[in-house]
């Protein structure tokens, strides 16, 4: 019979994740999100009445595992330790080791693409990303923190305004800053940072907010903040996306 931590693995692994976001562990619940799972046995230990070892192997997106590979083993070592927390219950069946691995994928054109990279065709200075923040999705070659950013993504593109999704800004000088807003609309002469704040993950407070945007607020940039659940389908994205619009005309017609 499998341990229960195979039979259940789905639930496992989401209550890890409900565990970690309960933290801000935004890292940790973005590799338990968009890894696919394997289980398999590593070896056995007949002492003692004998014990089992698995290994979870977590295949991680091929644009996700570069941002989290530098952190790695301190990835892997949290998932394990709260993973013994709720799952190892039985003395004969025990996981030993969390292994997060880039996933092979399959994809014929892939010299082609290769290629193209390194003509520097497909060079951009999106967000990529140096907190702890992943964007793990990715949609018309550029990457993205969620599903909502992506439905709002696409609403923007529909109404025809000028924006930038997961920008990188650089404050130089002797208090370097440097910042990547989920995006940045600019209309009539008008900048606004929009950010899209996480039903779960996202922990951070106005005020944390405030002195993180600084840089770009002290000059003048507007600020909007939506929740996720705003953009959770793409009729949503579409209503926040005509209501930023309409804030940025406010703005201008107000000047």
């Amino acid at each position: 019979m499998s341990p229960s931590f195979i039979v259940a693995l789905e639930p496992t692994l989401g209550t890890l994740a409900r565990l970690f976001a309960s933290e801000g562990a935004a890292q940790e619940v973005a590799v338990l999100t968009y890894c696919t799972p394997e289980i398999i046995e590593s070896h056995y230990d007949s002492w003692n009445g004998g014990t089992t070892y698995y290994n979870l192997i977590l295949h991680a997106p091929l644009n996700l595992y570069p941002q989290i590979e530098a952190d790695k083993g301190k990835l892997e070592s949290a998932i394990l330790k709260k993973f013994e927390v709720i799952a190892n219950k039985t003395p004969n069946d025990l996981l030993g080791a969390v292994i997060i691995s880039p996933a092979i994928v399959e994809d014929p054109q892939w010299r082609e693409k290769a290629a193209a990279w390194l003509s520097g065709s497909k060079i951009s200075n999106q967000g990529r990303v140096r907190s702890d923040n992943v964007a793990p999705l990715s949609v018309d070659g550029l990457i993205f923190r969620s599903q909502p950013e992506i439905h709002l993504y696409r609403a923007l593109k529909s109404i025809g305004v000028s924006f930038a999704p997961l920008p990188v800004f650089i404050r130089g000088g002797t208090e370097y800053k440097r910042i990547e807003p989920d995006f940045v609309i600019i209309h009539g002469g008008l900048v606004m940072v929009v950010e899209v704040d996480g039903d779960t993950v996202h922990q951070e407070t106005p005020a944390e907010a405030h002195a993180r945007t600084t840089m770009l607020l002290h000059e003048g940039v507007y600020f909007e903040r939506i929740k996720s659940s705003e953009c959770d389908s793409s009729g949503k994205a579409k209503a926040a996306a005509d209501r930023l619009f309409q804030v940025l005309k406010k703005i201008q017609a107000a000047k």
